[in-house]
């Protein structure tokens, strides 16, 4: 496997060595060249949606009844999160947590907002590779705020597809219900991802079976490596999910709790998917191993065949190979053609012996 492709499991984190808490700093990879910020306002009967260059432009929005999203893509500027920060009012040490996109999925309760951190997936079938960004949701009253890396495509399309339509019951339903719906559709990202990770072990073990290759063992490793941080991205997410079904905040209204229980079920899903597909690539490897095991086995096997056989024919021409004077057959016009043909017959019979052993 490259470097290139590894780098992406070597957390940077050193950054962060030596400073207080609450300390401002980007950390992971910029994905993302400039920031964008989307607000959607929508209640039922209307839905509005604006660019913004600033979040004070969103002020507006904030004063209505409805439920304002506000979506940002890019969290590599730092001065852009510490302004969300100031006129949403938000904690120093959440900043800092969405700043930093190397978090383990979470989620907490300080009273006048809720805070979410998890990971969306997307598999690029172009560079055979597993991506993954970090989304930060932070819940207010009558507004969501949303942090994403800013990877190419995102998984909230779905979501503002159904608040544009006005036909979904999102419409009617308060912050609490857009954070469900955000929550979910990061979860239903790994499906998909899933989804293909389950064609391409297939491939795989078809290609273990019959014609195996360095390449092989190369993609085998890569999936499980994969899988691995598919299981560390997924595991922490029920806890989430259990956390927000189970909390007293005035923020979760009761009738709301029973979609984020399905978003636990969901994710149990997943895990036993992950956990399912981590046994299958640990078989498959067995096989790649055990198929490699067994050709070495066979070409050995060939070689030994012919060594033995050549054993006594070795010794034959060993033999009458010493020129001694008193070896009569040495004087004879046709001793060398009747010590080929004795060498034939014995490797004849010694090759029948084998194959009535079945030993080829």
């Amino acid at each position: 496997m490259s470097k290139k492709k590894s780098k992406r499991f070597l957390k940077k984190i050193s950054k962060k060595a030596g400073l207080p808490p609450g300390s401002l700093v980007h950390i992971g990879e910029e994905k993302s060249e400039k920031t964008k910020i989307e607000a959607i306002y929508f209640d039922e009967e209307i839905c509005e949606t604006r660019e913004l260059t600033s979040f004070e432009e969103a002020e507006h929005f904030l004063q209505k009844k409805g439920v304002t999203w506000i979506n940002v893509d890019g969290v590599s500027d730092v001065g852009l999160i510490e302004r969300a920060g100031k006129f949403f009012n938000i904690n120093e040490l959440v900043l800092e947590d969405i700043l930093n996109t190397e978090q383990r999925p979470q989620a907490k309760d300080f009273g006048e907002f809720l805070f979410v951190v998890l990971k969306m997936a997307k598999y690029d079938d172009a560079k055979d590779e597993l991506l993954t960004e970090q989304v930060s949701i932070i819940v207010g009253k009558n507004y969501v705020l949303s942090f994403q890396e800013g990877l190419e495509g995102d998984v909230f399309d779905p979501v503002r597809e159904r608040i544009k339509k006005g036909k979904e019951r999102i419409r009617k339903m308060c912050s609490d219900y857009l954070a469900h719906a955000l929550i979910d559709a990061s979860v239903d990202s790994f499906f998909v991802v899933l989804e293909k990770i389950g064609l391409k072990l297939e491939d795989i073990e078809e290609e273990t079976l019959s014609l195996p290759s360095s390449k092989t063992i190369e993609d085998i490793h890569k999936l499980k490596r994969n899988l691995i941080f598919l299981r560390k991205a997924v595991w922490p997410i029920r806890e989430v999910a259990g956390f927000l079904e189970r909390s007293d905040s005035h923020l979760i209204q009761k009738t709301t709790s029973q979609y984020f229980r399905d978003i636990y079920d969901h994710t149990l899903q997943l895990i036993d998917l992950i956990e399912t597909f981590r046994d299958i690539g640990g078989g498959i490897l067995d096989i790649y191993l055990s198929n490699m095991s067994n050709r070495l086995n066979e070409v050995m096997k060939v070689l030994t065949i012919i060594s033995t056989i050549f054993i006594p024919l070795t010794f034959i021409a060993g033999v009458y190979g010493m020129n001694f004077h008193n070896m009569p057959e040495l004087e004879w016009k046709y001793g060398y053609f009747l010590i080929l043909f004795v060498m034939g017959i014995v490797a004849f019979l010694m090759v029948r012996f084998f194959r009535k052993k079945e030993w080829i």
